[in-house]
């Protein structure tokens, strides 16, 4: 008897119980939940992720400005300059791009036609191929076609070399400013970390024979933001001045390239016309 009302009780403990089935459509309006169904729906959803995309973003915001703001007080007066400096290293970066993809840096095939075209004889497809152009490769070549086919050889290679001499200079335009800036912004954070140290050290003096240990660490990391910042600026202005002055190098090269290849050929008339206008 034991026995069988043991089993019995072991058969109804290993059964679980049923749950309800609850129809959503009839025990809740849309968009609607029951208590516990939104206790089993907050639990499925981790406690980090918000139902609101707008106070997410506005928390990331406010979290950003402060940990910026935090930065630079902790840095000093040097870490403001830094700061300057590196939006302005960005902004003649975009500008500097900006300014060579608008001179044609990057584009010379029109020239290498127009510079065959002379080459063959064929001086109005010559002129035609990059007169009108922006760049600065066709204004140079439009230049040494006219030049050469109206003026004596010596005084119109002088007239090629004013205007590709003149446009190489407008190109090297902000490569100065870029270079300024990667060489001081080191300096200033150094100055700002030897600053920061001399303020920790005077703070360790103030405290005598009860200093802190602690205290000077904070000061020496607080001092050491600014050498970190202004690596920071001064790398990237240091990478985009080495890359700007390959353009304009190879821009350089090309110019002479096909000032080169106008002058050495002689297209039909040219010696004839030279003659006549010495």
């Amino acid at each position: 008897m034991t026995l069988s009302l043991f089993a019995a009780s072991a058969q109804e403990a290993s059964v679980p119980p049923t749950a309800p089935i609850v129809d959503l459509q009839t025990a809740a309006p849309t968009g609607q939940f029951l208590p516990n169904e939104a206790d089993a729906f907050s639990e499925v959803l981790p406690a980090q992720v918000s139902l609101n995309p707008a106070l997410d973003l506005r928390g990331i915001i406010e979290t950003s400005y402060q940990t910026a703001l935090d930065f630079l007080q902790n840095g000093g007066p040097s870490i403001w300059a830094i700061g300057a400096l590196s939006v302005i290293t960005l902004t003649l970066i975009l500008w500097k791009i900006w300014r060579l993809a608008l001179i044609g840096a990057w584009a010379g095939g029109a020239v290498g036609k127009a510079v065959y075209a002379f080459e063959t004889g064929d001086i109005a497809a010559a002129l035609a191929g990059v007169q009108g152009r922006k760049s600065v490769r066709s204004k140079v070549v439009v230049t040494a076609i006219t030049a050469i086919t109206s003026l004596p050889e010596e005084h119109a290679r002088e007239e090629t070399a004013r205007v590709a001499k003149r446009h190489l200079s407008s190109a090297g335009i902000g490569l100065g400013a870029l270079e300024l800036i990667a060489t001081i912004a080191p300096l200033l954070g150094l100055l700002g970390t030897v600053l920061g140290m001399i303020a920790a050290f005077q703070a360790l003096q103030t405290a005598g024979s009860r200093a802190d240990p602690a205290l000077l660490a904070g000061g020496i990391w607080e001092a050491l933001l600014t050498t970190a910042a202004g690596m920071a600026v001064a790398i990237p202005a240091s990478a985009a001045l080495t890359w700007f002055e390959s353009i304009i190098a190879r821009l350089q090269r090309d110019l002479e390239d096909s000032i080169s290849r106008l002058f050495v050929a002689q297209p039909p008339g040219s010696s004839a016309k030279q003659m006549a206008a010495e």
